[in-house]
Parts: C-alpha cells; sequence; structure tokens
C-alpha cells in the first residue's frame, strides 16, 4: 500500500476539466473496472467515439488519467487511471473557479448517490462484502484547526488502503468511499 503526493488543483483548466459530466463518468469507470480504450468507454456509456477519444485526451491533459502502454498497440490506445490523492480548492477566489467546484462536487455527489443507490437495492449480491461494508452518519465539535487536521489523518488513511490494480489481491473488488467534512449550516431561528 503506498502513499501518493497531495495534487491541489489550483488552475481553472484541471477543474473544468474535471468538471465535464462524461470526463467524470469515464474517469470513475477507468477507477472502478481498470483500462479501457476510448471505443470501451464509447460503448459503455453511448457516446461518440470521436468525442470520447477528445475528452480522455483532455483528461490526460490535466493529468487525471495517463496511457497504459503494455496494453496498447498500434492505434488501440488503453487508458488508465493513476491513484491520485486530488484536492478540490477549499475557497474559491472567483466566480468561475466557484462554479467549475459546484460542478466537479455536484457530479462527484451524482456518483455516489448512484453507488449507494444500487447497493442498497440488492446488498445481498455483494455477499460477504455486504457483511463487510459500513454505513455511517455522524458529526463532531472542531475548531478549524481540528477540521484540517482530521480531514488530512481521513486522507492518510484513504491513501494508506490505495494500490494498483497489480498489487490488489485475486479476491479484491473496487470499494466506493464517501467523505464530506464541512460546517453544518446553522439553521435560521
Amino acid at each position: 500500500m503506498a502513499d501518493f503526493p497531495k495534487r491541489e488543483l489550483t488552475d481553472i483548466g484541471s477543474l473544468k476539466a474535471l468538471a465535464h459530466p462524461l470526463r467524470q463518468q469515464m474517469l470513475a469507470h477507468l477507477k472502478r473496472h481498470g483500462p479501457a480504450t476510448s471505443a470501451d468507454l464509447a460503448a459503455e456509456f453511448h457516446a461518440d467515439r470521436g468525442a470520447t477519444s477528445y475528452h480522455l485526451r483532455q483528461l490526460a491533459r490535466y493529468g487525471f488519467i495517463e496511457e497504459d502502454a503494455a496494453r496498447s498497440a498500434g492505434r488501440r490506445r488503453y487508458w488508465r487511471a493513476p491513484a491520485q490523492d486530488i484536492r478540490l480548492p477549499r475557497r474559491p477566489t472567483d466566480a468561475q473557479t466557484t462554479k467549475a467546484l459546484q460542478d466537479v462536487l455536484a457530479g462527484w455527489r451524482q456518483q455516489a448517490d448512484e453507488a449507494v443507490q444500487g447497493f442498497l437495492a440488492d446488498p445481498e449480491a455483494y455477499g460477504e462484502f455486504a457483511a463487510a461494508s459500513l454505513q455511517s452518519f455522524g458529526g463532531v465539535r472542531l475548531t478549524v484547526d481540528e477540521l484540517t487536521q482530521f480531514g488530512e489523518e481521513y486522507l492518510a488513511l484513504l491513501n494508506r488502503w490505495q494500490r494498483g490494480d497489480a498489487e490488489a489481491p485475486a479476491d479484491s473488488r473496487p470499494i466506493t468511499v464517501l467523505f464530506s467534512a464541512f460546517p453544518t449550516p446553522v439553521e435560521p431561528t
């Protein structure tokens, strides 16, 4: 298990590249299912192959995916999503960054909701993994410094368990991990 360097998305180009809904879907697919070609992803998402190729190149341009050279041959290029510790801006400084950040988070929330609903629709289909899974909702009281430390400790734990397909045991499977830590909105009095 490895530790990955932090990658803070500070430029608007990276945020916009990640905010596109089809790119988010393709990136999630590559993370869950491993390397794929543009043709594979076009078929999976009922998208135009040329558009899929363009979106893959954009994801690669901003470092979210990379070519899997060992699988690629000739014009048939396989793409993979390397494990990364991607951090979003904590305090957007302009409207364009705020919009891109909102779009990224909306896509992530949609993917999370779909994953939870898919699991809850038939948890028995997941066998022992269903029994080992954990759903929790909680809250804590923290200072600003403690909230920062809490987030860093969570990410260190997550990164400790990250590994590529080659290092993963044969009986492992992709696991969705959800995490949000933010100030609880104050209810009007």
